[in-house]
């Protein structure tokens, strides 16, 4: 098992899962504009994924958008796109993952917003510090 940055390089395999994650959540596929969005958005890094590759192959990522936090008074990240393939779940990769980009990022402050289901697992992988709730804002 091998941690690394994602590039557009491995932009296909990245489109794989987050279909697999869109999917399994019930919500829309990303269209060909939305993809050739994250692209660009990788390109200008904007966004930064990191992955976790098993048998030559991408089969878990993360992604990390940078920003600026007065929890830390730095360089902060917001957490996002977190996906593990179903027969590599529970095998330690996500722990590994996210201290992966987390260091990798050097961000000073790593922020994760998810469904009240999935507070214990991302608890379990290191966000213990609760900061209330985070709302998006949107139509």
């Amino acid at each position: 098992m091998d941690f690394v940055k994602i590039t557009t390089e491995n932009f296909e395999e990245i489109v794989e899962l987050q279909r697999a994650y869109k999917l399994e959540i019930g919500e829309c596929m990303p269209t060909d504009t939305e993809l050739e969005s994250l692209r660009s958005a990788i390109e200008c890094e904007q966004i930064h994924f990191y992955g976790c590759i098993c048998d030559n192959s991408l089969i878990a990522c993360c992604s990390i958008c940078f920003t600026y936090s007065t929890f830390n008074y730095g360089k902060s990240g917001v957490f996002e796109d977190f996906y593990i393939q179903p027969e590599y779940r529970h095998k330690g990769i996500a722990r590994k993952l996210v201290s992966y980009a987390y260091e990798q990022s050097g961000v000073g402050s790593l922020t994760v917003g998810c469904a009240d289901c999935d507070v214990e697992m991302y608890q379990a992988i290191g966000f213990a510090i609760p900061l209330g709730n985070m709302l998006a804002f949107g139509e």
